[in-house]
């Protein structure tokens, strides 16, 4: 039912405009000048406006003006009802916002066409507003997952900078996220480990791999265990974590201390190359495993291929986004134009390779992830052992928001550069956003929202997900979040607490259902990156613990 604001200083008008509004079904408010139409504008929603121009206390021009200016989210159409005939009024009502004219005295015929003209644009409009709101907010989900994952893949990518003589790579996504991951670490007997992974698709899913494997893998190489192991603990991770659709080809490889020899284990990528100083391949490493994160650890093959190499050698790793680049006409570049690329200049950059690379598809969208590294056989020094020390000072943190801050505020990044201030405490930034991220959203989401993520599991579940949220958050009263983070030094642990108001979940059933989908698997990345995660029985607090040591830093 459109709801119609009737505005005119004569009774006998109003009455009039009432009687004929009301036969056909409409709900109408009446006001007697401008500031009492702008009251009932305040107290109701108000679908079309009928304004007299000549009025005492607020005329029709300035009560006009001030409608536009705040009733403006969405189309509110404004017709001037007046007796004025002359070309000046026309156009000073045309100026302060009117929309349509309905000339005294009423035809109800007129009146009637023009209410069904301008409700038909309102309606469009209301749509329009409505469907931008659900892409603003699901922008802004997408932003923020993607903060999340830069911090896991720029503190996961840190090392590569502390080995410029040894390294150059290149790491081009085709979408926002990164289906590819380069990890790099320096054992404690200084030999260096390179992997190059590329996760199955594109997206968030490619960071829920990548955390757990960057861990692993920075862990087992501070302790110096062999790409074999390595390579197994890896694919054990994964396969346990990742659902069957998906998997990580990968190469992994150590160039050992003296740079005259490597071992290495191939899983799932293109071919490696050696090349000489002149760029040509002398040898050829073929994959020879399965990609990591299939096979049963029983199944899982270790081999590995152990190569001496001279010091003028280059290792070369590529994922497959580098061959399969097409050009307009669908041709590949293939194996064979990067061999010549390789070869066409002596110490050839992966910018220069890629530049090659990006001009044989002249312009064609890039549809996969482009990744390649350039490893020089050359001597390694000594590891560097470099850490700020963890403060000695304990400290407790709370954080409780109401309703109103909830709506206007997201408080996890201010949260964490507060922690992050702590002595020791940076190089853990990355897990401790991560942490609070996925805390607080599930706190907000599906506590005190009460909303269920099954929903994204429909035909354009996403959007309708967000409408709920945005609905759900507008609505919100009486709500309440607490944040609470404890420091104890003597324990080397960071405790996080996160309470809310709502009526709780079931882990359980959670972790079931996340299995089998590509969205809510925020509990497997907590159970990752903490040590420990643990519910009260009513689901709606959370504790997490997060041990201070050398294995949880040595993912960053």
């Amino acid at each position: 039912m459109l709801n119609i604001l009737v505005v005119d200083d004569l009774a006998l008008n109003r009455r009039l405009l009432t009687v004929m509004l009301e036969q056909q079904g409409y709900r109408v408010y009446t006001a007697e000048n401008g500031l009492v139409a702008l009251n009932l504008l305040e107290e109701h929603t108000i679908d079309i406006v009928l304004l007299d121009v000549i009025m005492p206390v607020m005329d029709g021009f300035e009560t006009a003006a001030i409608i536009k200016e705040r009733f403006s989210q969405v189309y509110l159409p404004i017709i001037f009802i007046t007796s004025l005939e002359d070309e000046a009024s026309f156009e000073r009502c045309l100026s302060v916002g009117g929309d349509d004219f309905l000339h005294k005295p009423f035809q109800e015929v007129i009146l009637n066409a023009k209410i069904k003209a301008h409700s038909r644009i309102r309606n469009l409009s209301q749509k329009a507003r409505e469907q931008n709101l659900q892409l603003e907010y699901h922008q802004n989900q997408v932003e923020r997952e993607h903060e999340i994952v830069e911090h896991i893949f720029n503190n996961a990518l840190e090392n590569q900078q502390s080995f410029p003589k040894h390294l150059d790579f290149h790491l081009s996504p085709a979408a926002m996220f990164n289906g590819d991951m380069f990890l790099v670490a320096q054992s404690p007997l200084g030999s260096l480990y390179c992997m190059l992974g590329d996760f199955t698709g594109h997206g968030l899913a490619a960071a829920v791999g990548a955390l757990p494997a960057s861990r692993v893998f920075y862990t087992m190489v501070s302790k110096g265990m062999s790409v074999s192991d390595i390579a197994a603990e890896i694919n054990s991770v994964l396969g346990k974590l990742l659902p069957g659709h998906m998997f990580c080809a990968a190469t992994i490889i150590e160039l050992s201390s003296t740079g005259k020899s490597i071992s290495a284990w191939l899983g799932g990528l293109p071919d490696t190359y050696i090349i000489n100083q002149s760029g040509e391949v002398i040898r050829t490493l073929e994959s020879q495993h399965m990609a990591l994160g299939i096979l049963e650890e029983d199944e899982f093959e270790r081999a590995l291929i152990h190569i001496e190499v001279e010091d003028t050698c280059r290792i070369v790793m590529a994922t497959d986004g580098i061959i399969e680049t097409t050009s307009p006409h669908d041709e590949y570049f293939g194996e064979h134009r990067f061999k010549k690329v390789l070869a066409s200049k002596p110490a050839i950059s992966t910018e220069q390779v890629l530049e090659r690379v990006n001009k044989f598809a002249r312009g064609n969208k890039q549809q996969d992830d482009l990744s390649l590294v350039l490893l020089n056989c050359l001597p390694m020094r000594e590891p560097e052992q470099k850490s700020e020390p963890l403060s000695a000072l304990p400290f407790n943190f709370s954080l409780s928001l109401n309703s109103k801050q909830i709506k206007s505020t997201d408080p996890v990044l201010e949260v964490v550069d507060v922690i992050s201030k702590v002595a020791g405490l940076n190089a853990h930034r990355a897990n401790i956003f991560l942490i609070l991220s996925e805390a607080y959203n599930n706190a907000l989401d599906h506590g005190v929202l009460g909303l269920d993520s099954e929903v994204k599991n429909q035909e354009d579940g996403f959007l309708i997900y967000y409408q709920q949220r945005e609905e759900a958050l507008a609505n919100l009263t009486d709500a309440l979040i607490i944040i609470d983070i404890r420091y104890c030094p003597e324990e080397l642990a960071l405790y996080f607490t996160v309470c809310d108001s709502g009526n709780g979940f079931s882990k359980e059933q959670a972790n079931q259902q996340s299995l089998a989908r590509e969205h809510g698997r925020g509990l497997c990345l907590l159970g990752e990156v903490a040590s420990k995660v643990t519910f009260n029985s009513a689901g709606n607090q959370v504790e997490i613990y997060y041990q201070l040591t050398a294995s949880s830093t040595s993912s960053h």
